[in-house]
């Protein structure tokens, strides 16, 4: 007989891997639909003609991509899947990522960088008087919360928030979000350090200036200044 090439092998493969994908395609195909309670254990016995071992260990990966929720007592719940939603299932992983290598820092706020170079491009073609108001009253609340980092930053967020919402597009806000969150605890200790919280006030000032007068390349080298002068100040205190 001839050996069976490496391809042509038949992979035995565990029961609850075979649930798990029967059950990805209830969700997908929308016999199940966020907010749906999952059926019972013993429904889902039933329908696959498994055991409860294979069901539970099913469930647990839902779970754990972020596909549903498993509470105490009550039957698991499909969960809204949103761009939102599947970054903050990386957390956690960006977080070991980051405090791997100063290089991880760095090269996220590169990415960073980029992000809002293109944020406030679309901000200063498209921002309303309502939208630069906004923006104006962040930065009076942020100048509001000198001496106070947490606070500061946590308003800084919002800013850029603001202009991530901006361009309309809920996978850009989601990245922004998610990136901004990754990078908080070292820009809570880099304001706290630096004393660079007027700076920074100053420079959302014109940054907002620029989007008022729907100044796009002004608005650009303004953030790319901003951008670039934390960067350098990091590097410097790190």
């Amino acid at each position: 007989m001839n050996r069976a090439q490496a391809g042509d092998r038949i992979v035995r493969r565990k029961l609850s891997d075979q649930v798990l994908e029967r059950m990805h395609d209830m969700i997908r195909s929308g016999e199940l639909k966020p907010g749906d309670y999952m059926p019972s254990e013993r429904a889902l016995m039933e329908r696959f003609g498994v055991g409860r071992p294979a069901v539970r260990e099913a469930l647990q990966s839902l779970h754990n991509s972020g596909l549903i929720t498993i509470n105490h007592g009550e039957r698991s719940r499909v969960k809204e899947i949103n761009p939102a939603t599947i970054l903050t299932q990386s957390d956690e992983l960006a977080r070991l990522v980051l405090s791997a290598a100063p290089a991880n820092l760095d090269h996220l706020k590169h990415a960073r960088q980029m992000f809002e170079l293109g944020m406030v491009r679309v901000a200063a073609e498209k921002a309303s008087a309502a939208d630069v108001a906004e923006l104006r009253a962040l930065v009076a609340l942020q100048r509001s919360q000198l001496g106070d980092a947490t606070a500061f930053i946590g308003t800084d967020m919002k800013f850029h928030r603001k202009l991530a919402a901006l361009t309309d597009n809920p996978i850009i806000v989601s990245v922004s979000d998610a990136m901004l969150g990754w990078l908080f605890e070292y820009h809570v200790s880099l304001l706290h350090r630096s004393g660079g919280e007027e700076l920074t006030l100053a420079e959302h000032d014109k940054i907002v200036d620029h989007i008022a007068d729907h100044d796009v390349d002004g608005a650009i080298e303004e953030m790319r200044h901003h951008l670039e002068r934390t960067r350098d100040v990091f590097q410097m205190k790190s």
